[in-house]
C-alpha cells in the first residue's frame, strides 16, 4: 500500500512511522526544508518539498499509484484545497483533517467523504472523564488486524442484520438512525439511510468496499459523505 501525507505534523509523523513499520510505502509533502532534513534522518520514507495543495506538487507523487492521500497540515483551508485537488487528480481515497467544525458542512457539500475533526474526539474523551467513565474512542481500541467499516443502507439493505450475508469475521455492531445511536444484533431490522458500523478483520475490507463503496474500490470519487468522528 502507498500513502501520501500533506503536512509533517505530529499526527502525520506518528501515522507514517506506524505504516513504515508495516512495510507500506510512505511519502510526506512538507513546505519546511529544515523539518524534512531532520525527519529524513530518522524515517525510512520519501519526502517532497513543496505545497501539497498545489496540483503540480501532488502530480509528482503519482496519484493513480497511491492508495491514500492524508491532508493533515495545520491549515484547514489548505487541507480542503489539497483534498479537492487530490480528488480531481485521481487519488483513490482522500482524508481531510479540519480543526474548525464550521468547515464540516462545507466539506460534506463538496463531497469530501473522509472528513475528520480530531478535537471532537478529544473533547468527547474529556467529557467522559468528568462523568467518571473515561471511555476510549472506538477507533483507538482497534489493534492488530481489527478494522471498522461503515455504509449507508440502501433499499436492498433494508433487511435483518442476519440477512446481510457478511463475510466471516465481520459483525454489524451498531447503527445510526436519524442521528441516533443503537446497538445491532442479528434480528435488528435495518431501514434505508441507516448508517451501519461493522467490525471486521482487515482481509474483508476490500470485499466490503466492493459491495457498498464500489466507486472507492475502483479508485473513483464519490459524492456520499461520512464523518468518522460522528
Amino acid at each position: 500500500m502507498r500513502t501520501v501525507f500533506v503536512g509533517a505534523g505530529n499526527v502525520s509523523i506518528l501515522t507514517a512511522k506506524a505504516l513504515i513499520k508495516k512495510g507500506y510505502e510512505v511519502v510526506i509533502i512538507e513546505t519546511d526544508k529544515t523539518k524534512i532534513d531532520e525527519l529524513s534522518e530518522e524515517m525510512d520514507c520519501s519526502f517532497l518539498l513543496g505545497d501539497g495543495s498545489q496540483p503540480n506538487i501532488l502530480r509528482e507523487v503519482n496519484p493513480e499509484q497511491t492508495d491514500l492521500l492524508y491532508c493533515l497540515s495545520d491549515s484547514d483551508q489548505d487541507n480542503v484545497i489539497a483534498s479537492l485537488v487530490g480528488r480531481s487528480l485521481g487519488f483513490k481515497r482522500v482524508v481531510t483533517s479540519i480543526s474548525d467544525p464550521q468547515f464540516e458542512d462545507i466539506c460534506h457539500e463538496l463531497g469530501l467523504q473522509d472528513t475528520i475533526i480530531p478535537s471532537r474526539t478529544i473533547s468527547r474523551y474529556l467529557e467522559d472523564m468528568v462523568g467518571g467513565t473515561e471511555n476510549v474512542d472506538f477507533a483507538a481500541v482497534l489493534k492488530d488486524e481489527a478494522r471498522f467499516f461503515t455504509f449507508i443502507a440502501e433499499k436492498n439493505d433494508a433487511v435483518a442484520v442476519g440477512e446481510l450475508q457478511l463475510p466471516g469475521e465481520a459483525r454489524a455492531i451498531c447503527y445510526y438512525r436519524e442521528g441516533q445511536f443503537a446497538f445491532a444484533n442479528q434480528e435488528t431490522k435495518l431501514q434505508e439511510d441507516d448508517e451501519v458500523v461493522i467490525i471486521t478483520h482487515s482481509k474483508n475490507i476490500a470485499a466490503l468496499q466492493e459491495r457498498w463503496h464500489p466507486k472507492l474500490a475502483q479508485g473513483e470519487s464519490t459524492a456520499s459523505t461520512f464523518d468518522k468522528e460522528g
